[in-house]
């Protein structure tokens, strides 16, 4: 099963994205925060992951560079969300 990080901090979005994606047979894990992405990056070994950029304590810009810069991460695809 396809595993994905959706990184988003706004509730009505995250819930939306969670249950379209879960219908499709996707498993979902979730951060709330650009730091909680990075820190979710590696812990939880996503195969994609969809980042919000506007986003509180690091933005999605950040993360973004951050989970690249990092040789555990780097090759994780990112695909940039905004509302």
């Amino acid at each position: 099963m396809t595993k994905i990080l959706l990184v988003e901090d706004n509730e009505m979005n995250r819930d939306m994205l969670t249950r379209r994606l879960e219908r499709k047979g996707f498993e979902v894990v979730i951060a709330v925060d650009g730091q909680a992405g990075v820190d979710m990056a590696s812990s939880s070994s996503p195969d994609i992951i969809l980042m919000d950029l506007s986003l509180p304590v690091i933005d999605g810009w950040e993360a973004t560079r951050k989970i690249k810069a990092d040789p555990a991460t780097h090759s994780i695809p990112v695909i940039a969300l905004t509302a």
